[in-house]
C-alpha cells in the first residue's frame, strides 16, 4: 500500500531538478501513506515525473520500490495497492522468460503491461489499486483505479498540466495551485456527507470514477473509458441469473469467499483483522482461522453508551474461533482528541461519523499489525441495510397508497412530540430496538410522501434540505432514473446506488483515509469483484428474505458460529455523536457554529443557527446533519 502523486506538464519540459523537486515534495506529503520509502522519477523530454511513499507489503526489499521501471526500460509505474493474483498472472505464458528481480506485484503487472498489454493485464488483475503507467515510447500516460473504488485518485487538470494524487493534499506542493471551490460539491455534500466522484471540493479536480482508465496522449485531450462498471456487471447479472437452490448458493458463495479470503492473506508482514462481531467481519474472520495459515489476531472497537457497542459481541465470536482478541473502548473524550486532525486525514469536507472509531481502531490495529481485512462490502452487495429490508417489504405495499393520503400521514406523524416518540422507544426492548431509533422515525416522516425514484436519495439525506445552507444546486447523482425498470426491483436499483455511491465515495474513502493515516493496509475480501459480480446474478430471495437481510450471508456464517451469536438487529459501526454534540462535544460545536464566523461567507450562517438551535432543542434535525455542518467548517478553517 502506497501513496501515488505525479504530473505532466509542457512548461516544465528539460527541468530534471525542478520535475523531480515538486514530485519529492508531493510524495513527501503523503508520508504517512508509506513510511518506509520514497521514490521519484522523472522524463523531462516530456515534462513528466512520477512520485510515490511505501508501505512495504509484500518482497520488503529494494528490489519491491517504486517507480519501477520495466525489463525493456519502456514503461514505468507508480502503483498504490495489493494484487492478490500476482502469481497467477506471472504464469501467463508471454512472462515465461521473465527475469524476475524480485516478487512484488508491482513488478509483476509492470513486465504484463510491457508484454501482454494495458487492456489483457486489467482484466486479469484481482486487487485494489490506483496505478500511473508511462509510456516512455508513446508518450501516453495512462491513470487506473479499481473496479470497486477502494483506493482513491484524483485528477487535477488546469492550463496545460495534468496533476494526480492518492489524496488532495499533495497538489498544494505544486505551482500555480489556486483551488476554487466546487459550490455545487458542498450542496451534495450536506446531502450524503461526503462528494460524489467524479466531483471533489475543488473545481478542476476530479476524481477517478471506479474502473475508469484515463488515457493521456500528446496533443490529444485526455480519453476516459471504464474498463468494468457495477452498472454493466449489475444489468449483466439480472439478464442472467443463477437457477441455483438454496444449499448451491450458499455452498457457492462460501468457496468463493473462502478463496478471496486466502488470496488477501497473502502478506510478508503481520495480519490481522476488524471484528466487530457483526456478520460481515464475522464471515470473514471465520474463514482467516479456516485458512489455517496460524494465530488470526482480530481487534473491536466499543463505545459506554450500550446502543452503540458491539464490542462485547466481538469478544464473544473471537473466543469461539479462537482468535487474539485486542478490544478499545471510544469515550467523547477520545472523540476530542481526534476531530482536530479530521480535517487533515481528509482533505476534503468528510461528514460520516463513524470516522472517529474507524480512526482509532485502524490506530489500535497498526500497534499489532501492518495488514488487516474488513468486512466492508457486505451490505451493499447482499442488501444487508434497514432501507433494504424496507424496499423489498413495506414500501412495496405502502407505495401503492396515493401520495396525497400519504402526504396527509406523514403530516400527522410529524404533528406528534418527540416526548411521545421517545417513551414508544423506551416501550421496546432494547434486543429489538434499532439503535438511533428517534432519528431514524424522523427520516421515515421524510421519505413516507414521495415517490420510489426519490425515496433513495432522501434515506441517505443528512440535511433534509440542502440548498437552504449554500443556496446552490447539487450535482445530479444518485440511481439512474430507469434503474427500477430495468434492474427489476427497487431493491435491486437501492443496491446499485449504494455499490456506485454510498460504498465508494463515503465507506470505502472512510476506511483508506483513517487507516492510511496511520499507515495500515485494510483489504475488503468481500469486494472482490467476482463476489460483487456472483451477487448480482443473485436472485433477491438470496439477499432479503422474510424480512431477514444478508439471508445468504447469515447462511454461511451459520456455519462457523452459532446463530445465537449474531442475530441481532443491525447496530452499524458508529458513535453516539447526537449525545456528544448535546454534551461533552456541546461547546466544541458552539464554537465552530458561531454565526459571526461560521461559512466565511460560502454557507447561509442564519440557516446553520437555526439547524443547531432545532437540534439542541430536540426539534427534529438529526445529529449527523449537526456533524455535517461541524466537518465543513473544520475543513474550511483548514484548507479554504
Amino acid at each position: 500500500m502506497c501513496g501515488i502523486a505525479g504530473f505532466i506538464d509542457a512548461s516544465l519540459v528539460g527541468q530534471a531538478d525542478r520535475l523531480k523537486g515538486l514530485g519529492s515534495n508531493m510524495a513527501s506529503a503523503l508520508a504517512h501513506r508509506g513510511p518506509d520509502a520514497q521514490g521519484v522519477w522523472a522524463d523531462e523530454a516530456a515534462g513528466l515525473v512520477l512520485s510515490m511513499r511505501r508501505l512495504a507489503i509484500v518482497d520488503l526489499s529494494a528490489a519491491g520500490a517504486q517507480p519501477m521501471v520495466s525489463a525493456d526500460e519502456r514503461w514505468v509505474i507508480s502503483f498504490n495497492g495489493e494484487i492478490y493474483n500476482a502469481r497467477k498472472i506471472a504464469t501467463a505464458p508471454e512472462l515465461t522468460h521473465a527475469n524476475w528481480r524480485g516478487h512484488s506485484d508491482t513488478e509483476v503487472i509492470l513486465e504484463s503491461f510491457a508484454r501482454r498489454g494495458v487492456t489483457a493485464t486489467l482484466a486479469d488483475m484481482n486487487g485494489m489499486f490506483a496505478i500511473a503507467l508511462w509510456d516512455r515510447r508513446e508518450r501516453i500516460l495512462y491513470l487506473i483505479r479499481d473496479r470497486l473504488g477502494i483506493k482513491p485518485l484524483y485528477v487535477l487538470e488546469d492550463e496545460g498540466r495534468l496533476a494526480f494524487a492518492s489524496e488532495l493534499k499533495a497538489f498544494t506542493c505544486l505551482d500555480r495551485w489556486s483551488p476554487k471551490i466546487d459550490m455545487a460539491s458542498v450542496t451534495s455534500f450536506f446531502r450524503f456527507g461526503c462528494i460524489p466522484a467524479p466531483f471533489s471540493i475543488y473545481k478542476r479536480v476530479r476524481k477517478l470514477m471506479p474502473g475508469e482508465i484515463l488515457t493521456i496522449a500528446p496533443e490529444k485531450l485526455p480519453v476516459s473509458r471504464r474498463y468494468w462498471s457495477v452498472v454493466d456487471a449489475a444489468e449483466a447479472g439480472i439478464r442472467e441469473p443463477l437457477d441455483v437452490t438454496d444449499e448451491e448458493a450458499i455452498t457457492l458463495f462460501d468457496e468463493l469467499l473462502a478463496e478471496a479470503v486466502s488470496q488477501q492473506m497473502i502478506s510478508d508482514v503481520p495480519i490481522g483483522a476488524f471484528l466487530s462481531g457483526g456478520i460481515d467481519s464475522s464471515t470473514v474472520t471465520a474463514h482467516m482461522v479456516r485458512a489455517g495459515r496460524g494465530p488470526v489476531r482480530t481487534f473491536s472497537i466499543g463505545s459506554h453508551d450500550l446502543d452503540f457497542d458491539e464490542s462485547r459481541h466481538a469478544g464473544v465470536v473471537a473466543r469461539h474461533l479462537g482468535t487474539t482478541h485486542t478490544e478499545l473502548t471510544v469515550t467523547a473524550q477520545d472523540a476530542l482528541d481526534v476531530v482536530d486532525s479530521l480535517p487533515q486525514i481528509y482533505d476534503e469536507p468528510f461528514a460520516d461519523s463513524s470516522q472517529i472509531p474507524t480512526f482509532l481502531i485502524s490506530k489500535l490495529t497498526r500497534q499489532h499489525v501492518t495488514v488487516a481485512l474488513s468486512g466492508d462490502g457486505g451490505d451493499e452487495i447482499l442488501g444487508g441495510y434497514n432501507r433494504h429490508v424496507f424496499a423489498d417489504g413495506f414500501w412495496k405495499h405502502f407505495s401503492t397508497v396515493p401520495v396525497p393520503f400519504r402526504a396527509a400521514v406523514a403530516f400527522l406523524m410529524q404533528a406528534v412530540p418527540d416526548r411521545a416518540y421517545l417513551l414508544l422507544q423506551n416501550l421496546i426492548p432494547a434486543r429489538r430496538r434499532p439503535a438511533q431509533f428517534l432519528e431514524k422515525l424522523h427520516k421515515l416522516i421524510y421519505i413516507v410522501p414521495v415517490e420510489s425514484r426519490e425515496l433513495y436519495l432522501r434515506l441517505l439525506s443528512l440535511c433534509f434540505e440542502p440548498s437552504r445552507l449554500t443556496r446552490v444546486g447539487e450535482h445530479d447523482v444518485g440511481i439512474p432514473a430507469d434503474a427500477e425498470q430495468k434492474l427489476g426491483s427497487l431493491l435491486s436499483a437501492m443496491q446499485l446506488g449504494d455499490t456506485t455511491l454510498y460504498l465508494p465515495d463515503d465507506i470505502l474513502q472512510k476506511v483508506d483515509r483513517a487507516s492510511m493515516a496511520v499507515s495500515l493496509e485494510v483489504r475488503p475480501p468481500l469486494l472482490d469483484h467476482r463476489i460483487v459480480e456472483f451477487c448480482w446474478r443473485l436472485p433477491n430471495r438470496f439477499k432479503v428474505r422474510n424480512g431477514e437481510s444478508k439471508w445468504l450471508l447469515r447462511r454461511v456464517l451459520e456455519k462457523y458460529l452459532p446463530k445465537e451469536m449474531f442475530a441481532r438487529p443491525k447496530m452499524g459501526f458508529s458513535v453516539p455523536v447526537a449525545d456528544w454534540l448535546r454534551g461533552p462535544l456541546r461547546e466544541w460545536s458552539a464554537d465552530l457554529l458561531a454565526p459571526a464566523t461560521f461559512g466565511g461567507g460560502l454557507l447561509d450562517a442564519k440557516e446553520a443557527a437555526r439547524l443547531h438551535q432545532d437540534f439542541l432543542a430536540g426539534r427534529r434535525v438529526s445529529g449527523s446533519a449537526i456533524w455535517a455542518l461541524l466537518m465543513f467548517e473544520s475543513w474550511r478553517r483548514k484548507w479554504a
